[in-house]
């Protein structure tokens, strides 16, 4: 592929466009089930084939990535966040490119306003590139006002799990747990259950610890893969919330 400019992703990605997918995407949030940042319009394609696309067009230069990011369309970020992902996780990516990706992130966090931005692209554009540098970014974005920037930090964590590295995990997770927003107790919970996939000792010590006065959601996801005495167990020492 020649072109890698943010237009002819954009020109590709309207061939996709489908009336059934929008009405789709419209019922699940308009039911709730979903929660999406102030001011974004839908096009109506399968977050699958914005991935597929944005494969496509993993060479393109974070200069035009940022003109996908600019976009009030909610898929063209996608895309452009699934690119620099791509583009991260390439063994071939050079560090500098890794450096401008991280920057890019970081410079346009106002972009990034929902759970799945986040998601597709924190491990890798900014855990991995962070991995081997100091990591208190991480701690400062935990204690943003803003909800997507505190979903960041943990979320970021999940580069180090990957790699054994669990105490930013558990400190960020720790750090969070008086957290309001049901999107930030639920990406702890899930973060929390994936380190226990490594160091199980160390999250039930977490848990012995918390699980009195964490929130119910995040109790819940992060016992998930426990065995049913254990769960029961952790759920009676919850207080009501």
């Amino acid at each position: 592929m020649t072109d890698r400019s943010a237009r002819g992703f954009v020109r590709r990605l309207e061939a996709h466009r489908s009336a059934e997918e929008l009405k789709k995407i419209q019922r699940y949030f308009k039911s709730g089930q979903g929660e999406y940042g102030e001011g974004d319009v839908f096009m109506g394609v399968r977050m699958g084939q914005v991935f597929a696309l944005a494969k496509e067009f993993i060479d393109m230069p974070p200069s035009e990535v940022e003109k996908l990011l600019e976009s009030r369309i909610h898929e063209v970020r996608a895309g452009g966040l699934s690119i620099m992902d791509k583009q991260a996780r390439r063994k071939k990516t050079p560090e500098s490119r890794r450096k401008e990706l991280y920057d890019l992130y970081m410079k346009r966090h106002d972009r990034i306003n929902n759970w799945d931005l986040v998601d597709v692209s924190a491990q890798f554009v900014v855990g991995g590139y962070l991995f081997d540098k100091p990591r208190d970014v991480l701690y400062r974005l935990a204690r943003s006002k803003n909800m997507w920037k505190r979903r960041t930090a943990i979320v970021s964590t999940a580069y180090f799990i990957r790699q054994g590295d669990l105490d930013d995990t558990f400190r960020i997770a720790e750090m969070l747990l008086t957290d309001r927003q049901d999107l930030i107790h639920k990406a702890v919970g899930g973060w929390l259950r994936a380190a226990g996939t490594v160091d199980r000792p160390r999250m039930l010590a977490f848990l012995d610890k918390h699980a009195s006065s964490m929130p119910r959601v995040t109790l819940r996801y992060a016992i998930e893969h426990l065995d049913k005495a254990q769960r029961e167990h952790y759920m009676s020492q919850k207080r009501v919330d």
